[in-house]
């Protein structure tokens, strides 16, 4: 068992690679380099319908594109077209932090409770109360997602979610470990702090971020409303199997992931992160960078918002993004005076081409063959969601957010799964497979691993 379980840890963190030219590991590719790789990813493996990435280098700037604006649409996408950005709206969420307790306004360590009013109750545990910057840096033992997160409309699932729902959670909910324990990835923890910080300045979020942040950094294209403008330039969302999929509103959730921009606005907010010219959020932006706490991946730190990758001698800063339709990336190097920002409107992900754009040592994915994601009901996911143990201290844990279903294994980042059927669903990141099985009574009691000819079961552990 332990020899299988070895097995599946590094496949998971060990990727194909694609062959393209190898330059100086330590500079962009040139952009022919990367048109290449663009043409290859859309028109030969059909990963996406239109992918834009932006480089920053201590020379200055450049965009490659490559792609429509959708499936039907002739318009290709360029520097100006719109994307949502998805969760790189978590790093603007912690500078608003940063900038707020620079002020003064509030402390890092303030507990979030004191922000959201007397009649709301915030869970804590052993004494120990949420501070804000447990939120910004995954560690206040809240879990991913709410669960009463049950949405009406899987294609835009945060649309319905409410404050009042919000409030709810949080009263009827108990903590499964010490606040600061540990780090979990948590939308609901980030959308709880962008929706206090704005509680706590009497507006709502768009406004504060439009003010305090996206305005003195002259980001005139980066908002949650659209204006005409954007909407006639607006990549057009799909899922992976490239069929037109709804944007996302998060009315409630909105610092967790409701920001849309363009590549020409995030180089704008790549050079004030790596300190070019003069800005006013210098020092805010200078406080995110620096790391707080172990990231649940090898390797890997968080900071206030951004994930820190250490390897081959480097230390990236980085942040991904996924809706229901796009996926994002963007990351730099201090150092190296780098950096690079890559938007596309599927929902395949492009974290590995933001990786190898930066460093050419972080391979390319190569998507396993011949496995095609089918439509499901979504609402299925709920019955999925849970704790399997593989082996002992070796546990599955499968989570619904949205539409989408994902599974972490001990030890591991949470991936997202794709459906090949109802039941069975496969990994994009390595070549491995679940299936969920049911028990005599109906209910999903176990999920199969299939990797390396091998298939190793992990039963259902009681909720709670």
């Amino acid at each position: 068992m332990t020899r299988q379980l070895n097995t599946f840890f590094f496949g998971l963190l060990t990727v194909s690679a694609v062959c393209f030219a190898v330059q100086d590991v330590g500079a962009v590719p040139d952009d022919e380099t990367i048109r290449q790789i663009l043409v290859n990813r859309i028109d030969e493996q059909k990963r996406s319908v239109g992918i834009v990435v932006g480089v920053v280098e201590p020379g200055g700037r450049r965009v490659v594109a490559h792609g429509q604006l959708a499936t039907d649409s002739p318009t290709e996408v360029d520097g100006d077209t719109v994307y949502e950005i998805g969760s790189i709206t978590k790093v603007f969420t912690a500078i608003l932090l940063a900038d707020l307790a620079d002020e003064g306004a509030l402390e890092f360590e303030t507990p979030v409770h004191r922000l959201l009013g007397p009649d709301v109750t915030v869970p804590t545990r052993n004494g120990a109360e949420i501070t804000l910057l447990h939120l910004t840096t995954h560690s206040s033992g809240l879990p991913r997602m709410p669960n009463n997160f049950r949405p009406a409309d899987a294609g835009n699932p945060y649309a319905d979610y409410t404050v009042a729902q919000l409030y709810e959670f949080l009263a009827s909910h108990e903590l499964g470990r010490d606040i600061g324990e540990t780090v979990e990835y948590s939308n609901l923890g980030t959308g709880l702090l962008g929706h206090a910080l704005a509680l706590s300045q009497e507006t709502d979020y768009e406004s504060l971020v439009s003010e305090r942040l996206l305005e003195p950094l002259g980001m005139s294209d980066t908002s949650i409303t659209m204006s005409p403008s954007q909407r006639e330039r607006l990549a057009i969302g799909h899922s992976v199997q490239l069929r037109p999929v709804a944007n996302w509103d998060l009315p409630t959730l909105a610092g967790a992931g409701a920001l849309r921009s363009t590549v020409n606005d995030m180089l704008t907010f790549v050079e004030t992160n790596l300190g070019r010219g003069e800005s006013p959020l210098q020092e805010e932006m200078t406080e995110t960078h620096q790391a707080r706490r172990d990231f649940p991946a090898p390797g890997m730190r968080i900071g206030l918002g951004w994930v820190i990758r250490g390897g081959h001698g480097r230390n990236l800063h980085w942040h991904n993004g996924g809706t229901g339709g796009y996926r994002s990336f963007l990351g730099f190097d201090l150092d190296a005076g780098t950096g690079v920002v890559v938007l596309s409107n599927s929902g395949d992900s492009v974290d590995d081409l933001g990786f190898h754009l930066l460093d050419s040592r972080y391979r390319l994915v190569v998507p396993p063959a011949l496995r095609t994601a089918v439509e499901v009901d979504p609402a299925v996911y709920d019955d999925y969601a849970g704790r399997y143990q593989l082996a002992e201290n070796v546990v599955f844990t499968v989570t619904r957010d949205g539409d989408r279903l994902f599974v972490q294994l001990t030890g591991q980042p949470s991936f997202e799964v794709f459906p090949e059927s109802g039941t069975k669903y496969f990994y994009r990141v390595v070549d491995a497979q679940i299936t969920f099985g049911r028990g005599d009574d109906g209910a999903v009691d176990h999920l199969v691993l299939h990797q390396n000819d091998m298939d190793q079961r992990a039963d259902r552990l009681p909720d709670g």
